[in-house]
């Protein structure tokens, strides 16, 4: 997939919207914002210490060393005239509050799911089904390039309703990252009413 640039942008009116990566702690947040992004993603990454090892615990097979701590940002062009923003939440409990803030004016969400860790998982599930009217999907990270169980067992496991896109990605890869944020995009167009 090219992406355009701004020279490709000259005289067209361009349309931007605001889209949110959200997730559990450690499922690749910063790594999706980071591998679509056309300019250096911003971040606020902090160094992981034993001191904050029972705040932010990791598996023993984690290479995790950094964590976000308010957001993620970066920016990519999808279209000649579509600009999209990317607001990666931070995944720790005692980072939730913030989500509102980042979803407000949101279009869209992408909900992270890495199913090495469901259960991290189903805070990220339950705060757009219930308490955010921003439409979203979930991508399931395909860590080492696998999919460890299927999409039907994803989406039973984490109760998703039918309506809600389940998808794959690999954060890594910017066209993977690209193919999931017009997965958002057109499942924000089919669920919101359109203004007169």
């Amino acid at each position: 997939m090219a992406f355009p640039s701004s020279a490709d942008r000259q005289g067209l009116t361009v349309t931007s919207a605001k889209i949110v990566v959200a997730g559990g702690f450690g499922v690749g947040k910063s790594t999706l914002v980071a591998s679509v992004s056309e300019i250096p993603p911003v971040n606020t990454e902090a160094w992981m210490t034993q001191a904050g090892e029972s705040v932010d615990p990791l598996s023993d097979s984690s290479a995790k060393t950094t964590t976000t701590v308010a957001m993620d940002f970066g920016r990519v062009t999808l279209a000649p005239d579509l600009l999209l923003y990317l607001f990666g939440t931070p995944g720790q409990p005692r980072f939730w509050p913030m989500w509102d803030d980042l979803c407000r004016g949101a279009s869209g969400a992408v909900v992270l799911v890495d199913t090495r860790q469901l259960d991290a998982s189903f805070p990220a599930v339950n705060y757009f089904e219930n308490d955010s009217d921003v439409p979203f999907i979930v991508a399931v990270n395909l860590f080492d390039g696998k999919l460890t169980h299927s999409l039907e067992k994803v989406r039973d496991a984490l109760c998703l309703d039918e309506r809600i896109p389940l998808v794959t990605v690999d954060a890594r890869d910017r066209r993977s990252t690209a193919k999931t944020l017009v997965t958002c995009l057109t499942h924000t167009m089919k669920t919101t009413p359109t203004r007169a």
